[in-house]
């Protein structure tokens, strides 16, 4: 089962550069070049285009919609529900990053609402945030996961990656030391990268952006999902390996270095992902 779902994973990293889909963010503010750089990295088109007066046009000619509140305004809230609900009319997947949910009140309502408005194909959070979606008490480390949540088994993490699956009828990735995917029926354990991932900021936004451009090349968004941690674990880790001794800023820059080579030789080689 492993070679298969690598293989799977590979063919849709080909097709991804063959279609160069152009993935519309609403992404904050602090990441957002760090997005737009992976983005072009592993072979989509990025646009930041979060004006509530374009975001119906730029979702109109797009492949995929990212909206993560990373840095929340009540302007963009409000372009993040008209984009998400256009998205939704003309049937382009909606990859949902709730930074930070469990933390403030304005994180929790718009959550809250963007998921009672906004049809998600993708919610992909760490373990807190997704403790927060999923209804359940969740004690955030400002947007980071907290002790706590990370010290979750892996059966109840699962559990809890199913049971968001269900409720939103989506495709629920919690990211960790085992990444989990799941739409409820088929659960996937990704176990690559590296603790240097979360030393540098954006490591989860750009993940987030690279499921989307995945999604934006297949209508496979369990595997999509999939195919976006594995590409971000295997270049952390690759990253690690050949620029990590100079320090964490030669890490960031070689992350989205090694994003722009990997190739399904390379997710077939080093890609550890089973279905359980």
């Amino acid at each position: 089962m492993k070679n298969k779902l690598l293989h799977e994973v590979g063919k849709i990293l080909e097709d991804l550069r063959v279609k160069k889909p152009l993935v519309h963010h609403l992404t904050n503010y602090v990441t957002v070049n760090d997005c737009a750089n992976v983005t072009l990295a592993v072979g989509a088109s990025p646009i930041m285009a979060d004006d509530i007066d374009e975001v119906e046009s730029i979702a109109s000619i797009s492949s995929a919609l990212v909206i993560n509140i990373g840095t929340l305004n009540k302007r963009t809230i409000a372009s993040m529900i008209t984009a998400g609900k256009k998205a939704n009319e003309i049937n382009i997947p909606v990859v949902f990053d709730p930074v930070g949910a469990g933390a403030s009140e304005l994180r929790n309502k718009t959550t809250e609402t963007l998921l009672k408005d906004v049809k998600m194909s993708v919610i992909r959070g760490n373990m807190s945030e997704i403790r927060f979606v999923a209804g359940l008490a969740a004690s955030t480390k400002g947007v980071d996961a907290s002790e706590s949540d990370i010290e979750n088994s892996i059966e109840e993490r699962r559990s809890i990656a199913e049971h968001v699956a269900r409720k939103f009828g989506c495709i629920a990735a919690i990211t960790g030391a085992t990444d989990i995917v799941s739409d409820g029926e088929r659960t996937l354990y990704l176990q690559n990268g590296t603790k240097l991932l979360s030393s540098v900021t954006g490591t989860g936004c750009m993940t987030t952006s690279l499921i989307a451009s995945f999604c934006g090349a297949s209508h496979n968004y369990l595997l999509s999902a999939a195919a976006g941690i594995l590409s971000m674990s295997i270049a952390g880790e690759l990253a690690k390996e050949n620029s990590a001794a100079k320090g964490t800023g030669s890490f960031h820059i070689a992350i989205i270095d090694e994003i722009s080579k990997i190739n399904d030789e390379v997710i077939e080689k080093r890609g550890n992902i089973y279905e359980v």
